[in-house]
């Protein structure tokens, strides 16, 4: 048909200024349906033009100058493989095969719904940033919803501004009004699900009435809890919430226990990800058989760089002893004494009011179990309230230590500081029980616990960094004080939840307060301006201090195992280069030591058995951890103390029954066996390509707009094209613009999303040329564009560029990193050759490398069937 004096027949290749090269699928009228790269449009006629095709290009004779043919290829080729792997986005660190490899697993599916349980310290961040760079940059993800808890609602925001680039507002309630449209004015959004769960002042509402969020992205998503008895949690019920109003439209979840014990609790957060495949109370075989289509782990184990080289290693484990003075013996003899009178009143008691009072009385151990000095400060400001003397002051309320915020913490909070729970006693006569024991803790003049710390870092770390970690800040004033006094003032560093410290001993003797924010204290640490952090669990929440350290010291042991896995993996993370050696204090004549050595023996067992039930052993403590609920380990510490040492291991065996056993081996074996994981045999498909692979593509580029960079390493300075100056973020020249990851964070990093490369991209992807010749290649090459002919699927990988080398009747098919890395070895020419080439070789050798293309093409995975080919260009080597 002609229409504008233009035939377009099917088939034919043409190019449109905003979409580029397509293949023409049929003209009504003044219109045509066009094939382009990323999907079908009908265009006016009018605003196409052809482009000679390869056949065509050879039937006529036409060689395109090689410099115009190899940008357009090499365009077209790094956009095929970031969208598949994501390899070239800007991230500020260097890309992990497993990351890539989730990025890759993600991306070829649309909508994505996917539960990500990666080990702690795999990088989760990294992998968010991944998954969403090809995406925006295909504009097919615009709007982005990203839930955390509260104290990694800034760690997020900076790390994909730092690391990809990516600008995300965070959520502040003040902000959201029914007059400031917050959710409909930004894009990309830092929330805190703790902060947004709570329906207040018609939050949820402006949130529901918002548009759709392309990609809702939720961090920890353990928190997102249903119980067959208590029901949901505030958090599940928003996310139910937006996913009925339609306003999800891709869900990615990350945590690295989804299991928390309960079938019930899995199945229903895997129901966010796909209410019509999981619930609790659908077919548990069914769901199962589902799981590998949204469940992703990996583990640590099987992490390797892209030489194939393990990247963690095994954590060395330090375990000291240290055994109390008389006085302290004393205190402690008195505080069992205390507590058992206590559990002994509690019985006589309503069931509310003694369980308030044994929740209290767990709190009190624990702080015990960390240090004297924890435990009294909390007796001191209770003694205060039985005299009347109630505890306002803020200096008082700050000895209440924070703790690990659990329920048995909460009841200590409110029996210290609120009026009605101050009239509950723990016990008769219980203000003679607290005056002993502080005129008890008078008697210490100080902690063995502490002065055995001093003495390890000396004997083990030398001058080495250390990390140490404490439950309380009364006891990380302990600890501190004594670094002080022993190193210097300057060398020692906190991090609490307050971003504050009281009671810290000067090393002249004075008493003062420390304060600074957490950032700062890690970035001190991590440049080695201090030698020693000290830390709280909730200070060292979300933070990465792996750079300089790989000395940890538990100061205290917290009652639940996994704090301990989570403090390690503060330091045995992406980045450690050295095996992380952890110390941890126990004085072996405590009941706690005996309870801590039995778990440990009953944890290593339970690893051995799942070690022998699975063809690849790995470890699964993580897991095994997170099905154990918090209220296990406090029943074990807590209770020990009233069993009589001889009946101690029956006690102990009965009490833990339930961990690790067969049905709980059996679900860490459904998971892991149903979970789709990185392994070394993947790391053939991942694309070794990076960065410094788009620099010559990028020269290209600039040398077709007539500019001379000047190369100074994996770095090009020069004069920007007049017709890219289209936007203030694009300068009118470069120095410097680095295709390196490990430049320094305030150099211009290239990569996809920098402003300048979608303009080269876009530039180079509308030229024409089709056939050339090139010096640098040793057999023909030709590259072709796979597309799938249909449209309407669930999946985002519809595209593929491949290549086809090699002498007649021993082809070869090349990946599209493969094409690029052929063609960044040539050497291109601007202009056009002179004199005829062989037409007859050149179309015998197109027609049976084509002959050739199925066979090859049925040997790799495309991710999608009814294949479309379309020849995208011919590149001949000068000597053939």
């Amino acid at each position: 048909m002609t229409t504008n004096g233009k035939t377009y027949q099917a088939n034919a290749l043409v190019l449109h200024a905003r979409h580029g090269q397509g293949t023409v699928l049929l003209t009504d009228g003044d219109t045509t349906v066009v094939r382009f790269a990323h999907g079908i449009e009908q265009v006016f006629t009018k605003e196409l033009t052809p482009v000679a095709s390869v056949s065509e290009a050879l039937t006529k004779g036409q060689l395109a100058p090689s410099l115009e043919v190899a940008a357009r290829v090499q365009a077209e080729v790094i956009t095929s493989v970031n969208a598949a792997w994501g390899v070239f986005t800007r991230s500020r660190i260097s890309l992990l095969p497993h990351q890539l490899w989730v990025c890759h697993r993600a991306l070829r599916s649309w909508p994505m719904r996917l539960l990500i349980a990666d080990d702690v310290g795999m990088g989760k961040t990294i992998e968010a940033g991944l998954l969403l760079w090809p995406l925006l940059a295909s504009r097919k993800v615009q709007r982005v919803l990203i839930f955390c808890p509260a104290k990694l609602v800034g760690q997020w925001q900076m790390r994909l501004k730092r690391m990809f680039d990516i600008r995300a507002a965070t959520y502040h309630t003040d902000l959201d009004t029914d007059r400031t449209d917050f959710w409909g004015i930004h894009q990309i959004v830092v929330a805190s699900l703790p902060t947004l769960r709570a329906d207040r002042n018609g939050r949820h509402d402006r949130l529901l009435d918002a548009p759709v969020w392309d990609m809702v992205v939720i961090d920890e998503a353990h928190h997102l809890n249903a119980d067959e008895e208590t029901g949901k949690t505030l958090g599940f019920e928003l996310v139910e919430k937006l996913n009925r109003a339609g306003k999800v439209t891709s869900c990615v979840l990350f945590t690295g226990t989804p299991h928390r014990g309960k079938n019930f609790g899995f199945w229903s957060l895997m129901s966010l990800l796909d209410a019509d495949v999981f619930g609790p109370k659908k077919n548990e075989g069914g769901m199962l058989q589902a799981l590998p289509r949204f469940l992703i782990r990996n583990a640590k184990q099987k992490a390797t760089d892209m030489k194939g080289q393990r990247l963690f290693k095994p954590v060395v484990q330090h375990p000291e002893t240290f055994t109390y003075s008389p006085p302290e013996e004393t205190f402690y003899e008195l505080m069992s004494e205390f507590i058992l009178a206590g559990k002994a009143y509690a019985t006589s008691l309503s069931r509310t009011e003694g369980g308030q009072v044994m929740l209290v009385l767990i709190a009190l151990q624990k702080l015990a179990s960390s240090s004297i000095a924890a435990v009294v400060a909390a007796l001191q400001t209770r003694i205060k309230r039985l005299g009347a003397e109630a505890a306002k002051s803020k200096s008082e309320l700050a000895a209440i230590d924070e703790g690990d915020g659990d329920e048995a913490q909460q009841a200590l909070q409110r029996w210290l500081r609120d009026e009605k729970q101050a009239r509950l006693r723990l016990m008769e006569d219980e203000g003679r029980y607290l005056s002993d024991l502080i005129a008890a803790a008078d008697q210490v003049t100080s902690e063995t616990r502490i002065v055995r710390i001093i003495e390890v870092i000396k004997q083990r770390f030398g001058n080495e960094p250390v990390l140490l970690f404490t439950e309380y800040k009364r006891t990380q004033a302990l600890v501190i004080s004594a670094l002080m006094a022993e190193f210097g003032q300057g060398a020692v560093g906190f991090m609490n939840g307050d971003d504050r410290l009281e009671g810290i001993r000067l090393p002249d003797g004075r008493l003062t307060q420390l304060a600074g924010r957490r950032e700062d204290m890690c970035d001190a640490f991590n440049a080695g301006r201090i030698r020693f952090l000290v830390s709280t669990e909730a200070g060292g929440e979300g933070i990465d201090l792996q750079e300089r350290c790989s000395a940890l010291i538990h100061v205290d042991l917290p009652w639940n195992p996994m704090r301990l896995h989570q403090r390690v993996g503060r330091l045995n993370r992406y980045g450690q280069l050295r095996p992380v050696e952890v110390v941890s204090l126990r004085n072996p004549d405590t009941v706690e030591a005996m309870i801590w050595q039995k778990l440990e023996q009953k944890l290593n067992s339970i690893m051995r058995a799942l070690g022998s039930a699975m063809d690849e052993p790995e470890d699964l403590m993580q897991l095994v951890l997170g099905m154990s609920g918090e209220g296990l380990f406090d029943d074990l510490f807590s209770g020990a103390i009233s069993v009589k040492r001889e009946k101690l291991d029956a006690w102990f065996d009965n009490t833990t029954g339930t961990l690790g056993g067969e049905s709980a081996i059996q679900t860490v074996r459904d998971l892991i066996g149903h979970a789709e994981s990185f392994d070394l045999s993947d790391l053939k498909d991942v694309p070794p390509v990076d960065l410094p692979d788009l620099m010559p593509f990028f020269q290209n580029v600039l040398t077709l707009n007539r500019r001379r960079p000047k190369v100074e390493g994996a770095a090009l300075s020069f004069r920007t094209p007049e017709d890219w100056l289209t936007s203030h973020a694009i300068r009118k020249s470069y120095d410097n613009l680095v295709f390196d990851r490990k430049a320094p964070i305030q150099a211009d990093l290239m990569g996809i999303g920098h402003p300048l490369l979608e303009k080269a991209l876009h530039q180079a992807e509308r030229l024409a040329g089709t056939v050339c010749a090139v010096d640098g290649l040793d057999d023909p090459m030709m590259v072709v564009d796979v597309s799938s002919r249909v449209t309407d699927v669930a999946t985002q990988s519809r595209r593929a560029i491949v290549g086809i080398t090699g002498a007649v009747g021993s082809f070869r098919l090349l990946r599209d990193w493969e094409v690029l890395r052929s063609l960044n070895r040539c050497n291109l020419k601007s202009e056009s050759p002179d004199g005829a080439f062989d037409t007859e070789a050149l179309t015998s050798w197109r027609r049976s490398a084509m002959s050739a293309l199925n066979d090859l093409l049925d040997t790799v995975d495309l991710q999608f069937g009814s294949r479309v080919v379309k020849e995208s260009a011919l590149v001949w080597p000068t000597a053939k």
